[in-house]
């Protein structure tokens, strides 16, 4: 199906303007945040399986899609100063937050600083303490985990279609590619053609990858603080698109004993992206989000 395009918004944070998407037009508001190298356009299918009533708003964290000329510093912290900053400015009455990835991180963040902004949260793979071995190069893990995502931060690419063509093969997308991607790729480019580029600058996705990689205190501590009814969404395959998943069940299990209010669920036939992308696994994302 396809989805009808979002209205840009920007909202004043410290240093400029937070740029974000907003589909519908109910009083009913999703807040949402995006991955470690993504944008709000990965927002789109979601959106587009809106009901009556409702909107969802998208960020694009500080340094990535139209927010990439926000200065840093980057990391968990601003990013959650600057989603709150966003839900104060829109002025909702109050929110379901949302975030997938590295956006859920930063989501449970501006939850348990400021709940009183929200209703409910939802956390789509992520969210969660990730285990990482002592002594173990952050940048390393980055590259072995993220890989094409990674890899296009260096790249120009001389045309959409070129874009297009370095995704297909990624084993995450081969099966699903879809019009709501291609508008998310088409999204995350700027410049002219014969060098295009991401829109993510590779500095804050650096920042933010060591944050995600040092942060498990912190992260423990705030589930174990959390107050507010909240859903963790998982895919049972990972970023390449086959098991083993982002968040091993025993890790889902461990979250699950340090915060009472978790419940935790499976959306199955999908990965680490595709639950976002794939219509029947987005359907089953936006009923958790307005039921």
């Amino acid at each position: 199906m396809a989805t009808e395009s979002p209205q840009p918004l920007d909202i004043p944070v410290d240093g400029g303007e937070l740029r974000a998407l907003r589909w519908g037009t109910g009083d009913a508001v999703i807040l949402a945040a995006h991955g470690i190298t993504s944008s709000a356009a990965s927002w789109q299918a979601v959106a587009g399986r809106l009901p009556a009533g409702w909107s969802l708003i998208a960020v694009d964290l500080r340094g990535r899609g139209g927010s990439t000329d926000l200065p840093g510093p980057f990391g968990f912290d601003r990013h959650s100063a600057d989603l709150n900053a966003a839900a104060r400015h829109i002025g909702a009455e109050q929110y379901v937050l949302t975030g997938h990835s590295m956006g859920a991180y930063v989501a449970l963040l501006a939850a348990v600083r400021s709940p009183e902004l929200y209703r409910r949260l939802v956390l789509v793979d992520g969210g969660i303490p990730l285990p990482v071995p002592e002594g173990v190069d952050p940048d390393a893990v980055m590259q072995a985990t993220l890989g094409p995502a990674l890899a296009r931060l260096t790249r120009t690419f001389a045309s959409v279609e070129e874009y297009f063509d370095f995704w297909r093969p990624h084993p995450a997308f081969k099966d699903s590619w879809s019009d709501d991607l291609e508008f998310y790729l088409r999204y995350d480019l700027t410049g002219e053609p014969g060098a295009l580029r991401s829109r993510a600058q590779a500095s804050a996705v650096r920042a933010d990858g060591h944050d995600l990689l040092s942060s498990g205190q912190k992260i423990t501590d705030a589930l174990r603080a959390l107050k507010l009814p909240t859903a963790l969404l998982t895919a049972p395959s990972g970023m390449m698109g086959d098991p083993p998943p982002f968040l091993p069940p025993a890790l889902v299990t461990e979250a699950q004993a340090q915060s009472p209010v978790l419940k935790a669920e499976v959306v199955p036939d999908t990965n680490h992206y595709t639950i976002l992308f794939n219509p029947t696994s987005a359907r089953t994302v936006i009923h958790h989000l307005t039921t």
